[in-house]
């Protein structure tokens, strides 16, 4: 098991972890909804550290070709999502509200930065820490904290957009919806633009 590579995804969990205490303002206390989604997170590390303890093995076994690349894949995912969570965390001039807070009203809309082509910047580092961690121990236990870590996350946005779409910012919001993507960056322009 290359450990570099190991410590960068626990730095990447690690650096998910803090994010509530060091730049989310809370507006009420982790409810469950919070707890399901962040469980991924504390269950893919944990993961990790139990398969680098030897509990758990991966599907591929590491010193083949193809684990190389897929370690060259994780340390991809997890310098792109490092980077990603840093560059929309610059992005903001005041913390945003932490995810399922009951009275989170927008303040303000914010299509610069990391949002000029992704809705939800900090979800997609999110999930590239998971494919991060899938592609660097291929499990069944890792890629399901992926899809759920997906569906949940798929999930949450859609309700901030729901009650974006809703604010006085509804229309501005949809049309900034049009033209960028919830996850990944649309690149191809829509036709009604024309």
């Amino acid at each position: 098991m290359n450990e570099a590579a190991l410590l960068l995804q626990l730095f990447n969990f690690a650096y998910i972890g803090i994010l509530p205490l060091i730049f989310f303002k809370r507006d009420g206390r982790f409810n469950h909804l919070w707890w399901l989604t962040a469980a991924p997170f504390f269950l893919c590390s944990l993961l990790l550290i139990a398969g680098w303890a030897g509990y758990f093995a991966p599907f591929i076994a590491y010193g083949n070709p193809w684990s190389r690349l897929l370690v060259l894949a994780s340390v991809t995912f997890g310098v792109v999502s490092v980077a990603l969570i840093s560059y929309t965390r610059g992005t903001h001039r005041i913390p945003i509200a932490l995810w399922h807070q009951e009275h989170d009203a927008p303040r303000s809309l914010v299509t610069y930065g990391a949002y000029s082509r992704i809705r939800h910047p900090f979800y997609a580092s999110f999930l590239l820490a998971l494919c991060g961690a899938f592609t660097f121990f291929p499990h069944p236990v890792t890629l399901f904290t992926l899809i759920y870590g997906f569906l949940i996350l798929n999930l949450t946005a859609a309700k901030e957009e729901k009650r974006l779409s809703a604010s006085e910012f509804g229309a501005e919001y949809r049309d900034y919806m049009g033209r960028t993507g919830r996850f990944c960056p649309r690149f191809i322009l829509s036709r009604r633009a024309e």
